[in-house]
Order: structure tokens, then sequence, then C-alpha cells
């Protein structure tokens, strides 16, 4: 069988998932059909939003579902008259088996990390929030448990230690996408090795990777300063860590942060406490330390560099961070 011939059925949602099918497509495979999730309202206007794969596979002219429920009748029927060979999944949604199972060559998926690390929603997000210093990309066969299946292919890139998340996302999606043709191209060619994730585990505990919810993103001066820095560029630019900022008076302003410099050194100040001069720098003390502040956003307003910030808006030494 050759890749024009190989009827693949891709599935995904967000622009991570973009790339892959962008080389499939470019590449020549043929991509019989694409699945991603139903519109949705977003925005203070709630226009409908199309995802990005929708979008992509809209000006490509390619068979388009969107199912609200993957095991609903009518999809079934509908997945199963594309007759894929061959199912791939980038960030889209945990899959009955009823459609995992159905091409005679399987189902596997791209997901972003080393597994069996990082298992979960928010494997990019995690991995430069727990300060690690590589991650990487993978490709396994889907089975029951989620992101468990035999590994087919995996790649490493060292993390820096100024990358925020939206760095390391792009470099994992252009490698991953290399990696979905690669492992494509091994199917066909019927070189695949997969490896049972057990044999992969070693001493190293396994550090799971749940989805970010808002409180996960509300920061905690009482940490350490690397902990602190890890969050804030583990969190940035999406969904961003914010804090609150309480006024002498005893008004709040939630802020988001993008950007920080971590300052180590020992102080008997509390947790929290702001310096600065109103001019180019905001320090907020943390346990060990202070976190300087270089890239934030009020509610409501834009995002600014401090010193942009501070032009316009009157923060003091009185200022505390909540």
């Amino acid at each position: 069988m050759t890749k024009e011939e190989l009827r693949i059925v891709y599935m995904g949602t967000p622009d991570f998932a973009v790339e892959s099918l962008r080389r499939l497509v470019e590449g020549g495979y043929n991509v019989a059909g694409v699945i991603t999730m139903p519109d949705k309202p977003a925005g203070r206007g709630h226009k409908i939003q199309y995802s990005a794969v929708k979008q992509y596979a809209l000006e490509q002219n390619l068979k388009l579902l969107q199912p609200v429920k993957l095991k609903d009748e009518e999809f079934l029927n509908e997945l199963h008259s594309l007759k894929a060979d061959l199912q791939i999944v980038v960030a889209f949604r945990m899959l009955p088996e009823v459609v995992w199972d159905m091409p005679k060559l399987g189902t596997f998926n791209l997901h972003a990390s080393l597994l069996p690390q990082y298992r979960g929603a928010a494997p990019i997000n995690w991995a430069v929030i727990n300060g690690d210093k590589k991650t990487g990309v993978t490709t396994f066969f889907l089975t029951h448990e989620i992101d468990t299946g035999r590994v087919i292919q995996q790649k490493s890139i060292p993390i820096a230690e100024t990358d925020n998340v939206g760095i390391v996302h792009d470099k994992l999606m252009t490698m991953g996408a290399e990696m979905v043709l690669e492992t494509v191209d091994s199917i066909l060619a019927g070189t695949v090795k997969s490896i049972e994730q057990d044999t992969m585990i070693c001493e190293e505990p396994l550090r799971p990777a749940p989805k970010i919810f808002k409180e996960t993103c509300h920061i905690d001066w009482n940490a350490p300063a690397e902990q602190i820095y890890n969050l804030i560029r583990g969190l940035s630019p999406y969904p961003a860590a914010w804090t609150e900022m309480e006024t002498p008076d005893g008004t709040c302003y939630s802020v988001k942060i993008f950007e920080t410099e971590k300052i180590h050194t020992s102080h008997s100040f509390n947790p929290g406490k702001v310096f600065t001069d109103g001019k180019k720098y905001i320090d907020i003390a943390c346990k060990d330390g202070y976190i300087r502040l270089k890239e934030l956003q009020l509610a409501g307003k834009k995002r600014l560099r401090t010193e942009e910030l501070l032009r316009g808006f009157n923060i003091t030494n009185d200022f505390i961070c909540l």
C-alpha cells in the first residue's frame, strides 16, 4: 500500500494539531476525513468560533465531522463510511474503544511529553512548571487507559531556563509533525517495533499532567522564587499566572503575569510585599528573595512591559500581592 492509497482519518482541535495535519496534506497522504470538536461561542460577543483544525480542513476542502458524542450511532456510521486504514489523534479527546479500534492498522496518538511521564491534558505546561530540563514528543498506539499505549517513537528537546510554555509548545508542534509522518511511514513499511510503557518506567516517579484550572494559575507568594518563576513561565502566554494586588485602601486588582526575573536573596519582609520605584521595576517578596515583574496585564487592560504600565498606573510600596 502506498501513502496515496492509505486512508487516514485525522482527529484534532487546537493549533498544536494543525501542523501535523498540514504536513500530511502537503506530503501527499490520503486524508479521508477530519474529526474535530463542535463549534463553540467565544469572547465577549459569544460569536461562534471554529477550531484551528476546522479552519484548516475547510481551506483544504477535507471531509469534516464534528460529533458531540463519540458513541453516537450516526457519527459511528459516518466514521465507518470513511473506511479509514489508520487513525491519527493529535490534541483531541479521549476516544471510546469503538472508535480507536475501528481501522485495521489501529489508531496512534501524538503526545507532547516523554511518556510515560506527563500523561494527561497539559503535558507541556507541567514540564515547564516543574522546572524540567528536557521534554519531547511520543507517538503511541491507543488502548483503554489514557496515554498508556505501546510507544512507537519518541524524541526529546532541551528546555532552556528562560523558555515559556509558548516557546516549548511551538518547538514540540514542529517536532511532533515530523514524527507523525515518520510514524505513518513506519506503519506503512511494516517496520514498527512498539514498546510497552511499563518497560520504560525507571526509578524516577511518574508525574501527571492534569488539566489546568484557574486555581492552578494563582501564585502563592509563600513559595520559593524558583517555583514561582517556573509557574509563571509554565503558564505564559496562556492561560497565564495571576495574583491580586491590594492597595492600602483595600481595593484589589487582578493581575496576569507573563514574564519575570528571579532574585535570590535573604530578607525579612512578608511574602507578597511590593517594592517599586514607580518608574521601571516592580519586585514582589517571596520566601527566599524577590520576583521582578517584567510583563503583566491588569484585568480589562492591555498586556504591557512593567515600565509602560507604571507610566499609566500608580503602584506604590504600600501595595501587597495576595
